[in-house]
């Protein structure tokens, strides 16, 4: 069913650096450069764009796990672009290698795992969470 989903596929997604962007709008420090949870969703974002597109109608991945270290600050104004590489397939269970660069130089590396989920499957075990079902 998810023959399509293959090592060696990689994602990538980009964006400039704005002030709700910053760890200061964000609350995750005091400093207006790109806040360490940006870099996680950009990295996220890329790993979504690598197999997201390659499920069948009602499938999708979610984030189980992130492991990443933020190597450098980014100011407001530059563009970082992050890459995701699919490095490992074990039954539904996806491992990433995630990058991020801003126009300088590497500024965050590390590991991201997804899960393939059924949506409608999904939904109804959160639905079951939420009213106690």
């Amino acid at each position: 069913m998810f023959e399509q989903i293959v090592p060696g596929l990689v994602g990538e997604r980009e964006m400039k650096v704005a002030v709700e962007n910053t760890a200061k709008h964000l609350g995750s420090g005091n400093v207006s450069v790109l806040a360490t949870p940006e870099m996680v969703r950009l990295m996220e974002g890329a790993a979504v764009r690598a197999v997201d597109h390659l499920l069948p109608d009602g499938y999708r991945t979610v984030g189980i796990r992130v492991d990443v270290r933020h190597l450098a600050a980014t100011p407001l104004g530059m563009t970082v672009r992050a890459q995701a590489k699919l490095l490992a397939v074990d039954g539904r269970k996806l491992t990433f290698q995630v990058e991020a660069f801003d126009e300088r130089e590497k500024i965050g590396e590390g590991i991201h795992e997804r899960m393939i989920i059924d949506v409608t499957k999904f939904k109804q075990r959160v639905e079951a969470k939420r009213t106690g079902a």
